[in-house]
């Protein structure tokens, strides 16, 4: 069954459904299911996406074409509604793939899984042109998705049929343009303190404030009616930098108004260039931009003091709602915003809901009720607040939902046994169902659900062949959270495969005592680390809410659920045998890239992924491993190891010898973390010692003072150490170009057994700040690689110049005896005829998050991503097998 996934769209979200169509692409069951991607652009256009184009991280990496359309001299690129010239377009267009019409659908596919969010995505427009068509869909029909995208639409159904609901009041554009006083007056006669301020046809909390006093009150009302007026006294006396930055975050949809902007009421520039030159050169006192799509009415709720819950709907064996276990979000302010939602380790999600079970059920009913009163189908996530006196207000009903790996979707549904491959078979399923019922293409419908069903028994008795992979995520590092993430997707990439049934276990304890559990999908899918651990080391059991949903399901997990369910299981190094074959260490920093689990899984013969014991041991310190590249001829940044016994016992002159030593600005980070941890740019002595005083502080607590200088978030990752590495800012000086990138090298066995070396083309990494942020490297829709860089200007000066990348980059692979595969950062001058590559720093288990460079890099190969993932397995087989050859002689 060819499974069209339609992802990207039009709206303000396209990001975050760029990155669920490609979690479904990689989720689908391909004994099952074809999955099929079909990018949805900015201007409605339909295109049959060439797979390698899925792995990128955002859209703007790919779309439009970064070297048929130089869309600005700045470190980010634009969207297409930027481009005028429809040739542009339609050559953007050809690269990636191939435009199709509505028409021609049912050449392509046989259903659509929509992962579309937003305007013309989850509003029944897509839904029409599907039903026009004849082919069925994923998810609700055209009513209840008219009905989903209006929050105030939703808010007089909910309120008129009784269910509790927030004091609310709509407020026009036009009203707000004529007579802003008259609108002020009105929130403020009618609403206390805090206020709510939503734009009502938009997700992903974009376009929401909630506002603590009336100073904030205009310009939160004008955000959400994307609207911004900037004062152009104030704009010309911002610096280069500030500039460029306004403008990185105005071209980014999600928190900016974007392209195409309305300038003054009359003027339309769609690139950020245009912009910058209207702003430099407009005599005006004050200017007014605003988006072209942004919002003709806002809503004004009362703020709900209460426990914030989201609950996903489907429907059992009858068509009937069953509401899965809510969750509780726990943020770190009152604001659940994009951030909080996408980056792991900012917020928590406690599944269900710690509350009594009288309570939950309270819930539970309420969301199954609201189901029933706005005639979904299939699913729906439904997200409301529990109150202190008992009150549980229902406040934005969805009629899909976000589909990144740890988002509510797949977490609830892994509370009730099915994994996230599992969770998709049964939507298809059951939207077959829901398109059965409307009368259209009965026969073919049924057709389809017959098929998929005798499909669906056949998959149990094949379990047994499979090889079992025991994917090894979690630590104790600062570097935990995106492990689990490379976790998950390894895990996700193999139970989507007909080779491999992979086994989830997470690593916890210390260095001195590693803890390993074999854990259940619902423990697995949990938001971060610390959820996990705090779930496997308390008494775990499982919720007795879950008796009832399960009763309610029972049937449904008989037909989807292929292998008995795994429970939560504390095991020994010296066990895993009887669990697994090979073990895929999904970790990151210490321990996973020191040698520590290496040494444990050499000493019980099982075969593993990445590098053996010595060379893990060498590049997991950064600093040993630039002194052995520079011993060998490699260029590298000049570098300090800055210990806290000495900056205790000498602060000023060492302090002093630093700074005779290097030049600010300087970099200083962790010795033997990645991600980008406590990665900094130093300005200045304050900010030296600030770094000091939060590296080597007592308590995992942040001094106020020191992360006010270093102007540290929230939860950031900051890890406590001993020691710290200083290093020279690695800049252009005179070369013609100069370039930040990542490449791959892979390792494999020739025909005389002899190791061999192949270099990836290596990735641009653009950073939007003075350093490449965790978020830029793992947040969906932040930060950009541009795959293939930018090396040249022709395809004779790029072949020469990647050629020389990449022979340092194989050489440095080399020296450090790298195996099976790694990462390589380093900075690049290019000079007319010379090309020097400057490494910092070498990851021997790179992350494996799903939008990860290398797998940019591996598509170049035509390899994806659970091909890619399959030769790394592949490696460690033939690297364990040489090695038993080698000791039986």
């Amino acid at each position: 069954m060819r499974i069209g996934i339609f992802f990207g769209g039009r709206s303000r979200e396209r990001e975050i459904s760029f990155a669920g169509g490609r979690t479904v692409y990689d989720n689908l069951d391909k004994t099952l299911f074809t999955p099929v991607p079909i990018f949805v652009d900015s201007l409605g256009n339909f295109i049959l996406l060439d797979w390698k184009y899925l792995y990128k991280g955002t859209i703007r990496d790919f779309y439009p074409g970064v070297h048929n359309f130089d869309t600005s001299e700045y470190p980010f690129q634009t969207y297409v509604e930027s481009i005028q010239d429809k040739e542009i377009i339609a050559q953007s267009i050809a690269q990636i793939g191939q435009k199709i019409r509505p028409e021609d659908f049912s050449e392509y596919i046989d259903f659509a899984f929509l992962a579309l969010h937003g305007p013309y995505g989850e509003d029944g427009n897509i839904q029409g042109i599907l039903e026009w068509f004849n082919l069925p869909y994923s998810g609700a029909g055209i009513l209840p998705s008219a009905i989903g995208i209006d929050k105030s639409a939703q808010r007089n159904i909910i309120r008129r049929a009784g269910f509790e609901s927030p004091k609310s009041q709509t407020y026009s554009r036009i009203d707000w343009n004529e007579n802003k006083k008259k609108v002020l007056s009105s929130i403020l006669e009618g609403f206390d303190f805090p206020i709510v301020i939503k734009a009502p046809h938009q997700g992903s909390s974009i376009g929401v404030s909630i506002v603590n006093d009336d100073e904030a009150l205009i310009d939160s009302i004008e955000r959400s009616f994307f609207i911004q007026k900037i004062n152009l006294e104030v704009w010309k006396s911002k610096s280069e930098h500030e500039k460029n930055t306004f403008l990185v975050h105005f071209t980014d949809i999600r928190e900016g108004l974007g392209f195409p902007v309305i300038v003054d009421h009359s003027v339309k520039i769609n690139h950020p260039n245009e912009l910058l030159k209207y702003l430099n050169k407009s005599e005006k006192e004050e200017c007014l931009l605003e988006a072209q799509n942004g919002e003709a009415f806002i809503l004004i709720e009362a703020f709900i003091k209460g426990r914030e819950f989201s609950c996903i709907v489907i429907e059992d064996e009858m068509g009937h709602p069953v509401a899965l276990p809510p969750t509780e979000i726990k943020k770190s302010n009152d604001l659940f915003d994009y951030r909080a939602k996408y980056l792991p380790g900012i917020s928590r999600k406690i599944t269900p809901i710690d509350l009594p079970q009288d309570k939950i059920q309270a819930i539970r009913e309420s969301c199954q009720d609201l189901y029933s009163l706005l005639h979904s189908e299939v699913y729906a996530r439904i997200d409301g607040f529990y109150t202190e006196d008992d009150k549980i207000f229902l406040n934005d009903p969805n009629t899909t939902s976000g589909m990144l790996p740890s988002s509510f979707f797949f977490h609830q549904a892994a509370e009730i046994g099915l994994n996230p491959s599992q969770f998709l078979s049964l939507i298809i399923e059951r939207s077959l169902k829901a398109r059965f019922k409307n009368g259209k293409n009965l026969f073919s419908n049924q057709q389809n659900i017959n098929e998929l069903r005798h499909k669906l028994g056949s998959l149990k008795s094949n379990q047994s062949e499979k090889i079992r992979v025991g994917v090894i995520m979690g630590g104790f590092s600062s570097e935990r959270h995106i492990s689990i993430e490379s976790g998950r997707n390894i895990y996700e990439k193999l139970a989507a495969s007909s080779k491999y049934e992979p086994v989830p276990i997470f690593l916890t304890g210390s260095e001195n005592h590693h803890e390993l559990y074999i854990l259940p999908v619902n423990i697995m899918l949990k938001d971060n680390a610390d959820d996990i651990k705090q779930k496997v080391q308390e008494d775990y059991h499982v919720h007795s809410i879950l008796a009832d949903i399960n009763s309610d399901l029972n049937d449904t997990k008989n037909v989807f659920i292929g292998s008995p369910e795994r429970k939560l299981q504390k095991v020994a190094y010296r066990e895993l045998n009887n669990h697994l074959d090979f073990a895929f260490i999904a970790l990151h920093g210490r321990p996973g890239e020191d040698g520590a689990i290496q040494i444990a899984l050499n000493k019980y013969q099982i075969p593993f992924n990445g590098s053996g014991v010595a060379s893990s041991q060498l590049t997991i310190n950064k600093f040993e491993t630039n002194k052995k590249l520079r011993e060998n001829g490699i260029a590298v940044a000049n570098n300090y190891l800055l210990f806290e016994e000495d900056y205790r016992n000498n602060k000023s002159t060492l302090i002093a010898q630093i700074e005779s030593d290097f030049d600010y600005p300087i970099i200083a980070k962790p010795a033997d973390d990645g991600c980008s941890s406590a990665v900094k740019k130093i300005k200045n002595q304050d900010e030296l010692v600030a770094f000091c005083e939060m590296t080597f502080r007592e308590f995992a607590a942040f001094p106020a003072h020191p992360a006010a200088t270093l102007g540290l978030k929230y939860n950031e990752e900051f890890p406590q150490k001993k020691y710290f590495l200083i290093e020279d800012l690695i800049s252009a000086k005179d070369a013609d170009q100069f370039l930040e990138i990542t490449g791959g090298v892979i390792t494999q066995y020739d025909a005389n057994g002899q190791l061999e070396y192949i270099a990836f083309d290596p990735s641009e990494t653009l950073a939007g700040g003075e350093i490449l942020s965790l978020e830029e490297k793992f947040l969906a829709g932040e930060g950009q690689n541009i795959t293939p860089a930018r090396f040249g200007s022709t395809g004779s000066e790029y072949e020469y110049i990647s050629n020389e990348v990449k022979k340092t980059l194989i050489q440095t692979a080399k020296i450090c005896n790298v195996e099976g595969y790694c990462r390589i950062d380093a900075f690049v001058r290019i000079w007319k005829e010379k090309v020097e590559t400057v490494v910092i720093e070498v990851n021997s288990l790179p992350g494996m998050t799903p939008a990860t460079a290398i797998f940019h890099q591996a598509a170049l190969k035509n390899l994806k991503p659970f091909e890619f993932i399959d030769l790394i397995i592949s490696s460690g087989f033939d690297r364990s097998k040489k090695k038993a050859s080698y000791e039986s002689l």
